[in-house]
């Protein structure tokens, strides 16, 4: 397995606009990539510009494949200019 932690700090009143984007990103990669095995989209309140991913692949692969789909690519577009910073962080092996 092959997980990725994402931290986005959004630019300050974009959270309306980017949570849907970003919530259809995990949608459809939940759903069409048979790689991704979850892909958990975090936000508390109390960091209103603030949104934390989960996501886990099966491998460097899957996770390769999820950033060529159309969804990745569309969320990117849309929502690239709503993000102030990203940190992206990704383990090679994940224990279960």
């Amino acid at each position: 397995m092959f997980a990725v932690v994402v931290t986005f700090k959004i630019k300050p009143g974009q959270m309306a606009e980017f949570l849907p984007l970003i919530l259809e990103n995990a949608r459809a990669s939940r759903e069409t990539e048979a790689g991704c095995h979850q892909f958990d989209v975090c936000h508390d309140e109390a960091l209103p510009d603030t949104v934390f991913l989960y996501e886990v692949y099966s491998d460097l692969a899957a996770f390769d494949a999820h950033r060529a789909t159309s969804h990745f690519k569309a969320f990117g577009e849309a929502g690239g200019q709503m993000i102030e910073a990203k940190d992206v962080r990704t383990f090679a092996q994940v224990h279960r």
